[in-house]
């Protein structure tokens, strides 16, 4: 698989506590010069940077993040203000305690909010594989499915783990038609992309990808 087809696929993130502006604004750069699906950062910074990006890149943010216990009408409210600073693109938290309590509709009712927040902008669920049974993964594939979301991704990458390779394929086995995947956390390396994206993984949350390229790019091999 050609290295522009992976970053053509990869959402590069920067989301740390002490992220600024130029690193932001860099992380931009690296977007738009290596051609990422996107450029995941914090919302506070959403507006300046699609200020700065125009419609050269989509600017994807995180609601709801990393925890994903903020109430419903919060989390509608992070969406709708991210997409009115310039967003173009929201992944958020799902309720994990929900989860663990079983209340699946709930679950799918607070996912359909948000998506009515976005005001048609993409919108991709966060359920934190590593906290969950292959049981409750299973059941959010069909809370995601029928919500309306765009896409169903592993883990915030704040958690005890990253994405996993079955997780993915437990996605593609489980999650309906419409229903795109985004794997996160811990993608290190071509190799592991190339799987990701080979098991049904349409979009990777990662900053190693960008790294890589510029390394090859240094040594005249890309």
């Amino acid at each position: 698989m050609e290295l522009k087809t992976i970053l053509s696929k990869c959402d590069h993130t920067l989301l740390a506590q002490t992220a600024t502006w130029p690193e932001i604004k860099a992380v931009c750069d690296d977007g738009m010069k290596y051609h990422t699906a996107s450029v995941c950062i914090p919302a506070s910074f959403v507006k300046q940077a699609k200020d700065y990006v125009g419609e050269k890149l989509p600017i994807c943010t995180v609601i709801g993040f990393p925890n994903g216990y903020d109430t419903t009408a919060a989390k509608c409210f992070m969406a709708s203000d991210a997409v009115d600073n310039g967003a173009d693109e929201v992944d958020m938290v799902i309720n994990i305690g929900w989860a663990k309590e079983g209340k699946w509709d709930d679950i799918t009712k607070e996912i359909a909010a948000i998506k009515k927040a976005c005001k048609g902008k993409l919108l991709k669920v966060i359920i934190e594989t590593c906290l969950l049974t292959d049981e409750e993964k299973i059941q959010l594939c069909k809370c995601v499915s029928d919500s309306g979301a765009d896409y169903i991704k592993t883990s915030t990458g704040f958690s005890k783990a990253g994405a996993t390779f079955a997780d993915v394929a437990l996605f593609k086995a489980h999650v309906a038609p419409h229903v795109k995947i985004k794997a996160a956390g811990g993608i290190s390396s071509l190799e592991d992309a190339e799987k990701f994206i080979e098991l049904g993984a349409d979009r990777l949350g990662t900053s190693r990808i960008v790294k890589i390229a510029k390394g090859l790019e240094n040594d005249g091999t890309y």
